[in-house]
């Protein structure tokens, strides 16, 4: 969580289509909440959690944040409480909006989605279209009453595919990365499968990410012991091959923001004074990582003996 987490109210919950809320948050003195950007995502307290949510709304808005969430049975507590505990009137901690996977100028874009990979999605869509950009987007989902959405992407002049699996079977991803416009950028969000494929079809420099899960990585080599001097806190850690910094940071007592430990959602991002990390993460594009500027301290390790960080 941020330095200066917002305590907002629940104005209004939606329900965009099977198993969807949408969910606005508003400052209860009716002030201007923090300007964001398409693809940011704020942290929310929800059921004794902390999660990241993609926002949806209008950028351009700055009266309310909306969040779209998916119910997951299987999840760990925090999209159950939204569906089954949530009310409006209720209050909730949340960050400030910060943005791994912003819209970059393009000549073009194409947008892919899966399942609630919608929520930046459109949040790129409305902009692309208010920019005067060529996009288009093609949406997969189990099916049509589970897709939500769909009646505000009619409504911003693109081109929009809805691909339901029950009616017509996963993306044709070849056919639709095949016939890029010249100039353009793809933008992918969704399930862990559909990433994989897009990022097998797609060349690299032209495609932009954002992930719900860690993809799977195999490690040639065992991780090392290095050593991290935490320079704001006055204390140096020892991370042995098993542990992570931010593992280390929390035994040592210092407080440090996090959430899906996996390098996805950059809750743990931390200033980098000296040396040279070895980035893990799955949020830092290859110049920022080259940069090496901040890292993911849930995942990201030393490449260089010692790391002084601001911790």
């Amino acid at each position: 969580m941020s330095e200066n987490p917002l305590q907002l109210i629940v104005h209004r919950m939606t329900r965009e289509a099977e198993g969807v809320l949408s969910v606005e948050l508003a400052h209860p003195d009716g002030k201007p909440l923090p300007a964001w950007t398409p693809g940011a995502h704020i942290d929310v307290h929800v059921g004794g959690h902390v999660r990241q949510y993609s926002l949806c709304g209008d950028p351009h808005d700055q009266g309310a944040y909306r969040i779209g969430v998916l119910d997951e049975p299987a999840s760990r507590g925090g999209s159950r409480f939204v569906h089954t505990a949530l009310r409006p009137g209720q209050t909730l901690t949340v960050s400030a909006p910060r943005n791994h996977f912003a819209l970059e100028d393009a000549a073009a874009y194409v947008l892919v989605a899966g399942g609630i990979g919608i929520t930046p999605l459109l949040a790129m869509a409305r902009e692309a279209a208010r920019r005067g950009a060529e996009w288009r987007l093609v949406y997969g989902g189990r099916s049509r009453a589970s897709m939500a959405f769909t009646a505000e992407l009619a409504l911003l002049g693109g081109e929009v595919t809805l691909v339901p699996q029950d009616e017509r079977g996963h993306i044709d991803l070849d056919a639709e990365l095949s016939r890029l416009p010249d100039g353009a950028l793809v933008y992918a969000c969704g399930p862990e499968p559909l990433l994989a494929a897009v990022e097998e079809r797609c060349p690299q420099g032209q495609l932009r990410t954002e992930r719900f899960t860690a993809p799977t990585v195999e490690r040639a080599e065992d991780d090392g012991e290095f050593e991290v001097e935490c320079r704001t806190s006055g204390l140096t850690l020892r991370v042995d091959a098993h542990s992570s910094i931010l593992d280390a940071a929390e035994n040592a007592g210092i407080a440090v923001d996090s959430s899906c430990r996996d390098g996805i959602c950059g809750s743990c991002e931390t200033r980098v004074l000296e040396g040279t990390p070895d980035h893990r993460d799955f949020l830092l594009s290859e110049a920022e990582q080259a940069a090496g500027a901040t890292m993911m301290i849930c995942v990201s390790r030393c490449a260089s003996g010692r790391l002084v960080l601001d911790l």
